[in-house]
């Protein structure tokens, strides 16, 4: 099993990405995270992604007190608080400094999180009883994917992580550059077939099952999310 993603394509990635969130659209995704006014299509991504991370969070126990999560990719912090809320122990990383600061001054005062910046694959980070990458993969290929999640997986027995459904109108958009508004552009999404992310899963994974699996459809935002269990 390997130890890390290919660090040719990820990291390559995460470069990328590093600038977009912390240059170019830091005001955006602030602006997506809270309750300010924006325009019909970010509204509908919004609606989108509060229906995934409320899903993610049904997905693991009620009463988390005691358990270590790791939020992959948090960005402005709502299901790491969520999470904390619920009794967890959180471990809240993110590539991008702007959006930890905002996650850091959003978060209610007495909650166990502890923010960072940096690589959600860093050994250092140590175990969790769960690991959660909300849309933080979905610029990926799908061989990359099921390599983050080998490597979450030597230190969690669950993960519940999303992708970019290949579905007939997310390839379109994504064969012509679309995945995003022209004055939002970012590295773009990549679709991704279920079936083929399956059967790459039950061979890199032959200990883990899917415990979960479902798309949220909102507009403009589509996301499909499983969950892996070990045993």
């Amino acid at each position: 099993m390997a130890t890390s993603a290919p660090r040719s394509t990820y990291d390559s990635y995460r470069g990328r990405l590093e600038t977009y969130f912390d240059r170019t659209a830091r005001q955006n995704w602030v602006d997506l995270t809270s309750d300010t006014k924006v325009s019909g299509i970010r509204a509908t991504v919004r609606a989108g992604r509060d229906r995934m991370r409320a899903m993610l969070l049904d997905w693991l126990p009620d009463d988390l007190t005691g358990m270590r999560i790791l939020d992959a990719g948090c960005g402005t912090g709502s299901l790491a608080v969520a999470a904390a809320q619920l009794g967890a122990h959180v471990t809240a990383i993110d590539i991008s400094r702007g959006l930890v600061d905002v996650a850091r001054e959003r978060a209610p005062s007495g909650l166990d999180i502890d923010w960072r910046v940096g690589d959600m694959l860093d050994p250092a980070l140590g175990e969790f009883d769960h690991v959660v990458a909300m849309d933080s993969l979905i610029h990926y290929q799908t061989g990359d994917i099921v390599d983050v999640l080998a490597s979450l997986a030597q230190r969690s027995p669950n993960i519940a992580f999303t992708f970019a459904p290949r579905t007939p109108l997310l390839a379109a958009m994504h064969a012509t550059g679309k995945l995003f508004p022209k004055s939002d552009r970012a590295p773009a999404i990549v679709p991704v077939a279920e079936a083929r992310l399956t059967r790459l899963l039950a061979q890199r994974l032959p200990s883990h099952r899917i415990a979960a699996s479902e798309r949220i459809v909102s507009g403009f935002y589509t996301s499909h999310a499983m969950m892996v269990s070990r045993g």
